[in-house]
């Protein structure tokens, strides 16, 4: 980096500062943390649940903020000591420092774009091939352990919640669980149509082939958010797993899905289902089935609520939910491209083991200013 980029970096921390009032969150904390240290804390189980969020959260900006100043001031200490000995001899050193120190301002200016109330909740990711047998089914596989590996590599908490095998190979359908710091507001981006072109391992004469796989990815609700579902809608399905469970998941009908047949507040009827298969007993999964399935009634219900916010304010997005958002061309070349941001990665396999965080923070960047 020359000397105008790192001056450049220099600024951004300090616009990010004054944007993250750290002082009035170092107070929030020691708020929260006094009201955590209360004897009679947990005689409100709701509440003190609420807190521990709130302080979680405060906790996680602040640790980060604090790793962020740190490798600032590195560098301005690397550059004095450069400039008293007058030699290149920590050059290497300044630029190892002035990249990292670029990544962890990055990290934070894109968090910043997450304000939305359910962007810290945890996301489920529900993916469905489409038409097409066995090669749109072993693409949805492929997804599925795409979004489990930047799970994985992000360090958060990656749970299947259902998984249906497919035909000879890949998946019919699954649902996968992410808990962590901000973990909808980083994946919601991803819902949508994703495209997948490549030669296909099942077709004997080496053709091409196009697949589609639909994500939809929503907001895990918890006790705070209540919903309301007439009990004469609803119907409950049992049945055998059939996924990667033990025996008792695989022979037993441990599996459960919850249908929803209503109408949403726009008076749109649908159906909507909630299905858990990879809890050991069928209670479980019927507990963990109706949770994904309001869970999936809330995140429609926030979706209205967007598109109503969005029209009033003479807005247009420019993709609307539901529609094809990535394409992933692995013949005659490589290259995977976001077609709302026009972000393009020829690195394929690195996408596939999980190399997400380029086109999330560019989504979040693209919904940002489209929102402005």
């Amino acid at each position: 980096m020359t000397a105008d980029e790192l001056d450049g970096l220099i600024e951004r921390f300090d616009t990010l500062a004054r944007y993250l009032d750290i002082d009035r969150r170092e107070a929030t904390l020691a708020d929260l943390d006094a009201r955590r240290a209360d004897p009679n804390f947990w005689n409100d189980v709701a509440a003190a649940q609420e807190v521990e969020k709130q302080y979680a959260l405060e906790k996680n900006w602040l640790d980060d903020w604090y790793t962020l100043r740190e490798s600032k001031e590195t560098l301005e200490t690397l550059q004095l000591l450069q400039a008293e000995e007058e030699g290149a001899a920590l050059q290497d050193d300044i630029q190892a420092e002035a990249v990292r120190l670029q990544g962890l301002l990055e990290n934070l200016e894109i968090r910043k774009l997450l304000s939305g109330p359910d962007d810290n909740r945890p996301a489920i990711v529900n993916i469905t091939p489409g038409a097409g047998g066995t090669e749109a089914q072993d693409w949805g596989d492929m997804l599925l352990r795409m979004f489990t590996r930047w799970a994985e590599k992000g360090g958060y908490k990656a749970e299947l919640l259902e998984y249906q095998d497919g035909e000879g190979a890949g998946i019919k359908g699954a649902s996968l669980r992410v808990e962590g710091p901000y973990a909808y507001g980083y994946l919601k981006g991803e819902s949508g149509v994703h495209r997948l072109v490549r030669i296909s391992p099942f077709d004997a004469s080496g053709r091409r082939h196009t697949s589609f796989t639909s994500v939809a990815v929503f907001p895990e609700i918890d006790d705070t958010i209540e919903i309301e579902l007439n009990p004469a809608e609803l119907e409950l399905q049992t049945f055998r797993s059939g996924g990667k469970g033990g025996q008792n998941v695989n022979k037993v009908e441990t599996g459960a899905r919850w249908i929803w047949t209503g109408k949403l507040s726009n008076g749109e009827s649908v159906r909507v289902a909630g299905e858990s298969t990879e809890e050991r007993s069928q209670l479980q999964n019927k507990e963990r089935a109706m949770n994904i399935l309001k869970s999936r009634i809330y995140g429609m219900e926030q979706e209205i609520k967007e598109a109503a916010k969005n029209e009033t304010l003479g807005k247009q997005r420019s993709i609307s939910w539901g529609s094809q958002i990535r394409s992933y061309v692995f013949q005659p070349y490589t290259m995977v491209n976001d077609h709302r941001t026009e972000t393009k990665v020829t690195d394929v396999q690195g996408v596939m083991d999980g190399d997400l965080d380029v086109f999330i923070k560019a989504y979040l960047a693209w919904q940002a200013e489209d929102a402005g």
